[in-house]
């Protein structure tokens, strides 16, 4: 109980501290997790509208496999990702392997399918009639994707915890394509298994605080806008 005791304590120092290193692979994890998220809600939200606007010949496939890839295993997408930009790879070229960009490409694998399945699932609970409604109102096709959006924000949002979430917490992937390389591919969850596996369970502990402090933070501002859009959305009284 002292051990876990210490972790916490010295977590919160070297959070409130400043230390250079902790910091830079901090700063790191989020900036790497952050931009994977907002590439993956790039990619997800308009691929999720379409699966769920749209009928066509292996649509039931295409669901199937986002909703596989939404539990798709980080350590097998760290490993067929190693293999395409390993050196006689197809995309060896590239040399991005053990760089922050492998990571980037890992987990937005990893998120891609969380927020397209949400996202599915969003639009069709959405009554068919609406999209109906305003299509006879005039709007054009775009219009039509962004009142949908609108519609849907909520669940949305939700769906970038989730990626988020995916991604921040997840080691096997970016250890695997990252290598855990010091002041290059270090991230919070690699460095906590390294420690780990050195022994320095305080330090482990520390690492530990600091990731779930930021997984906390992260998910508490989402999701304080998300009740305050919500609570917006209800009728005065």
């Amino acid at each position: 109980m002292d051990l876990l005791w210490n972790g916490i304590q010295q977590g919160i120092s070297l959070l409130l501290g400043g230390d250079p290193e902790v910091l830079g692979i901090t700063l790191l994890s989020l900036e790497i997790s952050g931009s994977a998220t907002m590439a993956s809600l790039l990619l997800g939200i308009p691929v999720g509208m379409f699966l769920a606007l749209n009928r066509f010949p292996g649509r039931k496939l295409a669901v199937t496999l986002v909703n596989t890839g939404m539990g798709l295993p980080p350590v097998v997408v760290g490993l067929f990702i190693s293999i395409f930009l390993w050196r006689s790879g197809p995309l060896g070229s590239l040399d991005l392997l053990y760089t922050p960009a492998a990571i980037f490409i890992a987990q937005v694998v990893i998120a891609a399918p969380i927020v397209t399945g949400l996202t599915l699932a969003a639009i069709q609970q959405i009554n068919p009639r609406f999209q109906l409604q305003l299509t006879a109102l005039g709007a054009s096709h775009f219009q039509v994707l962004v009142e949908l959006c609108r519609e849907t924000r909520l669940p949305l949002l939700a769906g970038v915890m989730a990626g988020f979430g995916g991604v921040i917490s997840e080691v096997g992937a970016s250890m695997m394509v990252g290598g855990n390389l010091k002041d290059s591919t270090r991230v919070l969850t690699t460095a906590t298994v390294l420690e780990t596996s050195k022994g320095n369970f305080v330090v482990a502990i520390a690492l530990s605080v600091i990731l779930l402090f930021l997984a906390f933070a992260v998910n508490l501002a989402l999701t304080l806008i998300q009740q305050k859009r919500q609570r917006s959305a209800w009728p005065p009284r």
